[in-house]
């Protein structure tokens, strides 16, 4: 289904109304009718210098206060703290000088029931794209409404929000990927505030909304969000970049800010006569937002020739009347105590089925986005095909026998390096993590869990693949025992090699730097896992620190064990009718070479194999442990 265009939603249909009318009391859970104030006073955050190493603050005693069914912009050029001054009033801030003082109906604000009241929309839509837009609004409610929402309830939030936001006639295009359009970046813009609304926050943060959007757009998506704040009486405060003029108006309140602190904290109605009684007259046919900007803009001063006095803006602000009619409101704020009932913070969702949701959500991505293992499956195709042609029906000959190693060898340890395939998948998937769990919908355990259990039915297909047509074609050990403990082995390899892509994409999670990373540890493990060195004569150093703990290792003793372990190879004979057995055995007065000889060349014997099983799941379980330690430690 092709997306439709911004015009072509501009107004709800008559359908999206009659749903909007036949919701009923539905429609009242976006009704904000508990918290009616949101002040905060003398916020002032401080950094070290990185250049003078001394303190620098880029936020100063900033001021404002924001009541129900209102919209606050925050304005200001780039460094002016703007994005700082957002994040500390959406306990998003992990800076530990942070001062903040932020009071809910009068009442100091907390964490924890905070995250409840509130949602927050990212500068980037960080949607899964290969989703619908119905089923993005759905896992968004699954993943965040409390247990006690029926189905039918949570079905009505959603059919209410897309005919609020005019996006029933999208209901099932998808977001759009690389390879797969979707609907329009106005469009996508919606979702993400629409998906935010599912759980009816009574305050809506807005980082850039209108970011990437041409003017029509910005004014529609905004247009949207005043309509349904002026209705249903939620607080927005948005940081918002050179509005245009229309979508500018929407605002009721702004604040500007340059270098940290305040030039204006006011009603938007207010600016002109504002700046005109400091003898900066706005002029005619002029976009308010851009003139401010341009006003409070020092870093191209220089160049124009017309340094600007921030130092008198910022005083005559301070002396200002609406500075003080900004600190009255802001006494008022804090006099007006109204407690939050337990009742208005609504519940999270039953933590134990947030697995089972994450798990359907990647299903749906991972057999619709091609990306995430439809090209590792052909890529892996590709590389049984080519194995299996170079190594093509080896005769089981002493001859051979470094060819057999040779293809045990690039089996298991390429297989395991093409899992870097999976990091642009993975980082998919942890930036939309790290945005619903700065939202608080669900934390590391979840998100571990439902990765882990998503990837094990494709691994093992990949596993069945490459094994069908490599182990065949190259003439392993021809039984059915020796074929499915290949595939045992190399299932093993991939659920390792996946993991270690988790812990350093988690760890790095910059796709060069991660693919780095991956390729450098995968290059480590090949050289020490006994194949290009055997574990005897290995370095200590690398024997110790790395070969034990070097999964590749496992595999490869593992394979070699399995193809070796029972099997003979025969030697070669010589003219006088004698035998040349490279290997001596026991079968080498039949001119055999017991393949338990080329294992003993190696230090390997031919039992614990579930000991190595073992030490390959703890391994596994370990790089996931330390992956979520990693994200758990990673505040957002």
């Amino acid at each position: 289904m092709s997306p439709a265009t911004e015009t072509d939603v501009a107004k709800p249909t008559s359908e999206s109304l009659d749903v909007e009318k036949d919701a009923g009391s539905d429609y009242a859970h976006l009704t904000n009718q508990s918290v009616h104030s949101f002040c905060w006073e003398d916020i002032t955050v401080t950094v070290k210098d990185r250049q003078t190493k001394q303190p620098l603050e880029i936020l100063s005693n900033v001021n404002g206060t924001v009541k129900a069914g209102e919209m606050l912009a925050l304005m200001g050029p780039s460094g002016s703290g703007k994005t700082t001054l957002l994040n500390v009033l959406a306990h998003r801030a992990t800076n530990s000088s942070a001062k903040e003082s932020i009071y809910l109906n009068g009442v100091a604000t907390h964490l924890k029931d905070f995250r409840k009241l509130s949602s927050f929309v990212e500068q980037e839509d960080a949607l899964v794209g290969s989703l619908t837009v119905r089923e993005t609004l759905d896992f968004a409610a699954r993943l965040s409404l409390p247990s006690f929402v029926t189905k039918s309830e949570r079905i009505a939030r959603i059919e209410v929000l897309m005919a609020a936001f005019g996006l029933t006639g999208q209901r099932s295009t998808l977001i759009g990927t690389p390879i797969r359009k979707g609907v329009s970046g106005g469009q996508k813009r919606r979702v993400s505030v629409a998906s935010q609304l599912i759980t009816a926050p009574k305050i809506l943060f807005l980082d850039e909304p209108t970011s990437g959007l041409d003017s029509a757009a910005s004014y529609e998506v905004m247009k949207f969000v005043r309509d349904i704040a002026k209705k249903h009486r939620i607080l927005v405060i948005a940081s918002i970049h050179q509005p245009s003029t229309t979508t500018f108006e929407l605002f009721d309140k702004l604040l500007l800010l340059s270098r940290g602190k305040a030039t204006y904290n006011g009603p938007v109605a207010d600016v002109r006569d504002y700046f005109a009684s400091l003898g900066h007259d706005m002029p005619f046919y002029t976009n308010p937002a851009e003139y401010i900007i341009q006003l409070v803009n020092t870093d191209f001063a220089a160049v124009q020739g017309k340094p600007t006095d921030l130092t008198r803006l910022h005083a005559a602000w301070e002396r200002s009347t609406n500075a003080a009619a900004i600190a009255a409101e802001i006494q008022d704020c804090k006099s007006n105590i109204s407690p939050l009932s337990p009742d208005f913070v609504h519940q999270s969702a039953n933590p134990f089925l947030l697995p089972v949701t994450l798990m359907h959500r990647s299903f749906i991505k991972s057999y619709r986005d091609l990306v995430a293992y439809g090209i590792r499956i052909a890529m892996y195709i590709g590389l049984a095909i080519m194995m299996g042609t170079v190594w093509l029906r080896l005769s089981p000959t002493q001859s051979n026998i470094n060819a057999f190693t040779n293809a045990i060898f690039f089996g298991g340890a390429f297989m395991s390096f093409m899992a870097v395939a999976y990091i642009p998948a993975y980082l998919e998937d942890l930036q939309l993590y790290t945005k619903e769990r700065a939202n608080g919908l669900y934390g590391p355990t979840a998100f571990m869990i439902a990765n882990f259990f998503i990837g094990i039915p494709y691994l093992f297909l990949i596993t069945i693949l490459f094994s069908i047509i490599a182990y065949w074609l190259s003439n392993m050990r021809n039984s059915a025992e020796g074929f499915w403990v290949w595939v045992m082995w190399l299932f093993l390899d991939l659920l390792a090699a996946e993991s270690l892509v988790v812990l350093l994409a988690s760890l790095i999670p910059i796709f060069v730097v991660a693919l780095a990373a991956t390729a450098f540890a995968n290059g480590l493990w090949m050289c020490v896992n006994g194949f290009m060195v055997q574990p005897e004569t290995l370095n200590v150093f690398w024997r110790y620190v790395f070969h034990y703990i070097d999964y590749q290792a496992y595999v490869f003793r593992g394979m070699m064990v399995n193809e070796f372990g029972g099997r003979s190879y025969s030697c070669e004979k010589l003219a006088d009718g004698g035998c040349y057995c490279m290997y001596p055995s026991s079968l080498q007065d039949q001119c055999m070479i017991d393949g338990k000889a080329v294992l003993e060349s190696y230090g390997y014997g031919t039992g614990n194999v579930g000991k190595y099983v073992g030490y390959m799941l703890v391994i596994t379980f370990g790089y996931r442990l330390f992956g979520w330690l990693v994200l758990y430690l990673k505040k957002h």
